[in-house]
């Protein structure tokens, strides 16, 4: 890892992250590569995020829950195409803000996730900044070969599935910023879901063995399944009454009186990293059994059919949808 830190980042490497090195493949962080073998039958699937402070976090949020969000997206990731993690190479841009101590409280998330989700860290780059603080990763994983799931093979008659529930993310964002009013333990849980979303990792190989076509939920509900749809060259139809609420989201639901503005809300919020995905109606069945044998919820909340676009539906009237999601510019 090297950087223009001069006077802290080899400090850093050395104290903090040489001790999240991959024992064998991330050389102890101590040179300019990591050396990874090949995997007889399988394919090397990548995927890279960054999140940006005061945009994809809060100035105030503790930076252990920064380092833990930055793995979870990432993870998402990789869970809707049916791989499985292993390692990864991390970027961080601290800002004035991130002395010694913020520095060891994220690399202290760093070690809780790793140990949960069974990855260890590669090599990768620390420098200062001073503008905000940013943090980019790059997340390998392996699948065997030729399986991954792509955004391109829904058809016409597959169901569309949802895992949990959608709309946390963004009331999880409304909480953190005291715009909520609602029990306290309502609004803590939002807010955790915010600073730490959960990846669907354990729903990777039912996603690889039954989806025709999968996305992770990050840009929000209606924006990831419009992705979904143009890659398929198909139709998806929404229905937004069938959207998933958590225990706190639907609290806060119950409480609007346009229910239709307010499902819009829930399924164009983003931050959610539920997997959204088509599949056969045949599977239907066994995805199911897939699902509660993780306790994991799945909902159908809609169909492919002929088309191109998502169409939304309350009350089994489509309703036009201004801002389908989040957009990064």
């Amino acid at each position: 890892m090297a950087g223009v830190d001069v006077a802290g980042e080899f400090e850093t490497i050395r104290r903090l992250f040489a001790p999240l090195a991959h024992p064998e493949w991330g050389r102890g962080l101590r040179d300019d590569v990591a050396v990874v073998p090949s995997r007889a039958g399988h394919d090397l699937v990548l995927t890279k995020d960054a999140i940006v402070e005061g945009v994809h976090f809060l100035p105030t949020d503790p930076l252990d829950t920064v380092a833990r969000k930055l793995l979870r997206v990432n993870l998402s990731d990789l869970a809707a195409k049916g791989a499985e993690p292993f390692g990864y190479l991390l970027a961080c841009h601290w800002s004035e803000r991130c002395g010694w101590p913020e520095r060891m409280t994220f690399v202290d998330g760093l070690r809780a996730d790793q140990k949960t989700f069974g990855v260890a860290l590669l090599g990768g780059d620390t420098v200062v900044t001073p503008g905000p603080a940013a943090f980019s990763m790059t997340l390998l994983g392996w699948i065997p070969r030729g399986r991954a799931v792509g955004r391109g093979g829904a058809r016409a008659g597959d169901l569309v599935f949802v895992t949990g529930a959608i709309g946390d993310g963004w009331l999880g964002l409304q909480a953190a910023r005291g715009k909520l009013s609602l029990e306290p333990d309502r609004v803590a849980a939002l807010i955790d879901h915010f600073r730490a979303p959960t990846p669907r990792v354990e729903f990777a190989v039912p996603i690889r063995d039954f989806a025709t076509a999968s996305i992770d939920v990050s840009d929000g509900l209606i924006a990831d399944l419009g992705h979904l749809a143009e890659a398929s060259g198909v139709r998806i139809e929404l229905d937004l009454e069938l959207t998933p609420r958590s225990a706190a989201g639907q609290a806060w639901y119950e409480g609007r009186v346009d229910e239709q503005a307010a499902l819009e809300s829930l399924a164009t919020g983003g931050d959610d990293y539920e997997i959204a995905f088509a599949a056969r109606p045949g599977d239907e069945a066994a995805l199911r059994r897939e699902a509660d044998r993780r306790h994991l919820r799945l909902s159908r909340i809609g169909r492919v059919t002929a088309g191109e676009g998502v169409v939304a539906r309350f009350g089994g009237r489509p309703v036009p949808i201004e801002r389908p999601g989040f957009s990064h510019g």
